[in-house]
């Protein structure tokens, strides 16, 4: 299969756009939509029918078109991070030096976008540093916090560019301060350098964070 259906996230597969199909040959897989950590980065084009022609089914398809999902990544809360696709052929150098011209396309590319796919997320990694958060008009974090303390909490985020670490610009990076549940979801300000920065107050909620 030629594939070319990806997701629009120059963070995740970089601002060169890729122009030439990947190839895929393996499984398919579905993502919950509830699940808000799992991310489609490849899908199958809106017109595939999984049926296979030859037989006849009175089954309908679980999946089709784009819901097909061909790869997908997912983070856990503890940030670390899986990439999960059906296919071992497409990690081959086989697949990587395939010519391949899609079904109603006049263009026919020299070698496949699965090097380029896959090789993409060697950039655009962010990192985070100088996480600090500690009581209003106080230095030192503390071993914890109580109802009603007041808090200010700052973090340092930089994206590798490929050749160094650069700030990491955007308005969507967001904070949350929970113990059993997020009792604080807070999107944070920015220098545009780099640092993001908020403040809010300890909700009355019983327990100690």
């Amino acid at each position: 299969m030629a594939a070319g259906d990806f997701i629009q996230s120059d963070v995740i597969l970089g601002r060169k756009k890729i122009e030439a199909p990947v190839l895929f040959r393996g499984i398919a897989h579905s993502l919950n939509l509830v699940n808000n950590l799992g991310l489609k980065v490849l899908s199958t084009s809106p017109s595939i029918d999984p049926a296979n022609p030859k037989t006849k089914s009175l089954n309908t398809p679980m999946m089709t078109g784009s819901a097909i999902s061909l790869v997908l990544v997912v983070q856990a809360r503890s940030n670390a991070r899986i990439l999960i696709s059906g296919s071992l052929s497409m990690f081959g150098n086989r697949f990587f030096r395939f010519e391949v011209q899609k079904v109603g396309s006049s263009t026919r590319h020299e070698k496949s976008g699965n090097k380029q796919f896959l090789t993409e997320y060697e950039r655009d990694h962010l990192k985070a540093v100088n996480v600090r958060h500690h009581k209003v008009g106080q230095a030192d974090t503390p071993s914890m916090y109580r109802i009603s303390d007041d808090l200010e909490y700052a973090i340092e985020i930089y994206e590798w560019s490929g050749t160094s670490w650069e700030p990491y610009v955007a308005n969507d990076i967001q904070v949350q301060f929970y113990m059993m549940s997020p009792y604080v979801l807070k999107t944070l300000s920015t220098d545009q350098k780099g640092l993001y920065y908020t403040s809010f107050k300890v909700p009355d909620a019983y327990d100690v964070f």
